[in-house]
C-alpha cells in the first residue's frame, strides 16, 4: 500500500494539470466525458483558468494524489452542479496505472466528499461509463449508489454512462 497525499492543487500549478489530465485522457479514454484530441488543444490560459479555478474556494475543486516521492498518482476534480446547486459533481477521477490497487482512488473519492461536505453541498454525483466495473465498485463501496439516470457518454455517445449518488 503506497504512503499517499492528497493535495488540492495550486494556482500555480497549471502545467502539471494540463500533463496529468492528458495522461489520464491518453490512458482511459473510454472513461472521461472529454477527449485527449479536444484538450491537448487548450491553450496554456485555459489551463491557468482551470488550475486557478480549482485551487481554492466553493465553486470547484481538484485534487493531485502523491506518493512518497512526491509524484502525482492520481486525479479528481469536483465542481457545483450546473443543475441543482445543492449538487457536488466528481469528474475526472484518475489513478495511474503504476498506482492502481493500492488505495489511490479510495482517498481521493473520501477527499472530494470531504471537500463538499465542507462547502455545504447536500450530496455529490458522478457519472461513470458503463463497463467500467473498477470504477463502479470503487464508488460502490465508498456509498455511492446508481441513481437509474442513463446518458450517452458525451466523447463517445455509442456509449453510456450511469449516474451514482453519495448523500451527505
Amino acid at each position: 500500500m503506497l504512503m499517499i497525499r492528497v493535495d488540492r492543487i495550486r494556482e500555480s500549478e497549471a502545467d502539471l494539470l494540463r500533463g496529468i489530465r492528458l495522461a489520464a485522457l491518453a490512458d482511459s479514454p473510454g472513461a472521461f466525458a472529454s477527449t485527449y484530441e479536444r484538450e491537448a488543444g487548450f491553450d496554456l490560459d485555459q489551463w491557468e483558468l482551470r488550475a486557478s479555478a480549482s485551487s481554492s474556494g466553493r465553486a470547484a475543486a481538484a485534487f493531485f494524489a502523491r506518493d512518497e516521492a512526491g509524484d502525482v498518482v492520481g486525479l479528481v476534480g469536483v465542481f457545483e452542479s450546473r443543475l441543482d446547486p445543492r449538487t457536488a459533481e466528481l469528474v475526472s477521477m484518475w489513478v495511474s496505472p503504476s498506482a492502481r490497487g493500492q488505495g489511490v482512488g479510495v482517498v481521493l473519492v473520501e477527499r472530494a466528499i470531504e471537500w463538499a461536505r465542507e462547502a455545504g453541498y447536500a450530496r455529490v454525483d458522478l457519472w461513470v461509463a458503463r463497463g467500467n466495473d473498477i470504477a463502479e465498485r470503487l464508488y460502490a463501496q465508498r456509498g455511492f449508489t446508481v441513481t437509474g439516470d442513463v446518458q450517452p457518454l458525451p466523447s463517445d455517445p455509442c456509449k453510456d454512462e450511469v449516474r451514482m449518488r453519495f448523500d451527505l
